[in-house]
């Protein structure tokens, strides 16, 4: 009879490969992270929500205006809305541009490669004629430098497919407390079935990116370019917030001489799952916003926890950090466990080995991440 049990992993997260292989998560299951988890998700949702609506109002409202100053009210400009605009009294979009930025510089996925193709440039070109007819000196700048007014569409489609795509996370998370108020998630492993479940239904929704302009609609991403919400924008979301991000400007040195920063993007590790939580609430560092978001949106549950704490809430965007942390390993665990290439419960002893090797890979990739201290 042939053994279905592997060789014990040399890994040095070797533990963690066990809890996946296992059914667990790669955090650890208690009835305090739970609440957590689950808490912070509720408050992420409330401002996914708001990020995903001003993220689509920018890419089919303020395509090809140079100076967008009122592209944070969503076509709702009041001066008393004005006024709060001015005190900082609102949501902070700018994370979410942040977010869009880093996920089109690193790029990957379908979305990314359909922006280089020439049926996106053609249909760019359409919307720039339209847009800019009769305007001498648009066209003239457009003929001058080719690949300025295009580069602005391309970011547009960034700016639609991540909304697109924070619009199903956001009422996934929002799902998830809903289940959790009436009973029915009571631990870590429901929290992440429940995330991969909301994954799978949405896998094959369509991306796609039409404006009207003119009283003509325009398709920039048509259903035809076969772009879809898993590979197209969950996965290259994850890899470039959850894994690589951008070095925060006060945390480190841009000087090329200083070689803080490295050489090749694909080597950046400065993503949710890595970042200290300690500079959290520093001038400079982005995930601030998003902290700062967040703190108005949590459950009473989860702000008691808060204030039971050391320093109460003197320290309450690094808690809120913390525990955001904790959610995304949870996040991470459903990708790692729906993109799999065997489900991780196999007995069959090749898929087993096969499943081996693709979690130390990832593995390899947690080695400088915050998954020991989460789980401290």
């Amino acid at each position: 009879m042939v053994s279905t049990q592997l060789e014990p992993s040399k890994h040095p997260l070797a533990k963690y490969i066990y809890r996946l292989e296992s059914g667990e998560a790669l955090l650890k299951d208690s009835p305090e992270n739970v609440t957590e988890v689950v808490g912070i998700l509720k408050s992420y949702g409330v401002v996914l929500d708001a990020y995903s609506r001003n993220l689509i109002y920018i890419a089919e409202n303020q395509f090809l205006v140079l100076f967008p100053f009122f592209k944070y009210f969503n076509g709702e400009i009041t001066f008393a809305k004005l006024l709060r605009h001015w005190w900082h009294d609102r949501i902070n979009f700018e994370y979410a541009e942040y977010c869009m930025k880093v996920m089109f510089w690193h790029g990957g996925g379908g979305l990314d490669a359909y922006c280089d193709t020439p049926a996106f440039r053609k249909a760019a070109e359409k919307v720039i004629q339209a847009k800019f007819k009769g305007n001498v000196a648009m066209l003239g700048l457009h003929k001058i430098f080719p690949e300025f007014l295009p580069e602005q569409m391309r970011q547009m489609a960034y700016y639609s497919g991540l909304g697109q795509f924070w619009r199903v996370m956001a009422d996934i998370f929002l799902n998830l407390s809903d289940r959790y108020d009436r009973g029915e998630i009571q631990s870590i492993s429901q929290v992440v079935q429940h995330i991969l479940d909301g994954l799978v239904a949405a896998a094959n929704k369509p991306i796609t990116y039409q404006i009207q302009l003119k009283g003509q609609i325009y398709d920039l991403i048509p259903k035809s370019a076969g772009l879809t919400f898993l590979p197209d924008t969950a996965v290259p979301y994850v890899e470039s917030v959850f894994f690589r991000g951008t070095p925060f400007p006060g945390t480190i040195s841009y000087n090329a001489q200083a070689y803080q920063i490295p050489y090749d993007q694909e080597m950046f590790a400065y993503g949710a799952l890595y970042a200290d939580p300690l500079p959290t609430g520093g001038a400079g560092i982005p995930p601030t916003l998003l902290m700062q978001d967040m703190r108005h949106f949590l459950p009473e549950y989860l702000h008691e926890i808060y204030r039971q704490s050391f320093r109460k809430e003197d320290d309450l965007l690094v808690q809120i950090c913390q525990s955001f942390q904790k959610a995304m390993f949870c996040v991470t665990t459903a990708a790692i466990k729906g993109l799999a290439p065997y489900p991780l419960d196999t007995t069959d002893p090749e898929k087993k080995k096969a499943n081996r090797a693709y979690l130390e890979g990832w593995m390899n990739r947690f080695k400088t991440s915050r998954l020991v201290d989460v789980n401290s």
